[in-house]
């Protein structure tokens, strides 16, 4: 069975510090999922979602990738091409978040290449900082439970220097989205965020619903950052001025074998 080209996700996020004291928040989500080959056919999956135009929720191309507003499939299968991940005309889907009327922050995007008989091949993970700078971790999949490895090359935190490793443990998508980033350093596992989000209805009802749940949903993830940025200074955590981006923009990730302890993760 084709998989809807518009698919919604509701859940939570959670992150927690450990290091040099703990601090734990969590808040509620909403995600979008769309076949980047099938745009037009999501635009009209519901009145109050838009491709490239202003409504209630749109997704937006000029937003992921190259930044441009043309077709996402040559970006993806360059980026995947670089750890030699062929998809072979298979089918790309983008989880991200919705653009909210004219505002959107994705602190992080995945992008899924399949097979052409639906395997899954490879994952992109495009992670975005609010300085407006991105960053791609890119790595080879697999049908069950992935954990991929790899340097931190990017600037997401005052509060964190851009060293040390990420763990990215990731689920293939299905009815849900189960994703969690470890932050580890000298063999310490220092920040710990995950994605806990569950499918339900691409409809104008769920749409509207979340509207009238949450009106500022765009904009509250941005909000939260800096709400605990500000409670993380006023703690004490050290401040890190912003480093100057590397020009390359994608790393290569690895799978790995070591299971990162996950009994802090939900």
């Amino acid at each position: 069975m084709l998989t809807p080209a518009l698919r919604l996700f509701k859940g939570r996020t959670t992150h927690v510090r450990f290091t040099p004291f703990e601090r734990r928040f969590s808040y509620r989500i909403f995600l979008i999922d769309v076949d980047i080959d099938r745009l037009e056919d999501a635009s009209k999956s519901s009145a109050l979602f838009s491709v490239d135009r202003p409504n209630l929720f749109a997704f937006r191309r000029a937003d992921h990738g190259a930044r441009q507003a043309e077709d996402l499939r040559p970006w993806a299968e360059a980026e995947f091409a670089k750890t030699n991940i062929l998809l072979d005309g298979g089918a790309i889907r983008l989880v991200t978040f919705a653009r909210g009327l004219f505002y959107k922050f994705a602190p992080i995007s995945l992008w899924f290449g399949y097979g052409p008989e639906g395997d899954l091949r490879g994952i992109i993970y495009e992670v975005n900082n609010t300085f407006g700078e991105t960053h791609c971790y890119v790595a080879r999949a697999g049908d069950t439970r992935m954990q991929h490895g790899c340097e931190k090359k990017f600037h997401v935190s005052p509060f964190w220097d851009v060293t040390g490793q990420y763990v990215f443990t990731l689920r293939p998508l299905g009815d849900t989205l189960d994703l969690v980033i470890d932050s580890v350093a000298d063999g310490s596992r220092i920040h710990m965020a995950n994605i806990k989000a569950r499918q339900v209805p691409a409809t104008s009802a769920t749409l509207l619903k979340t509207a009238i749940a949450r009106p500022f949903a765009a904009i509250a993830v941005t909000l939260a950052i800096h709400w605990q940025a500000l409670w993380i200074w006023l703690k004490g955590a050290g401040y890190r001025s912003k480093p100057k981006q590397l020009p390359e923009r994608t790393t290569l990730a690895t799978n790995i074998q070591q299971d990162v302890t996950q009994d802090q993760a939900a």
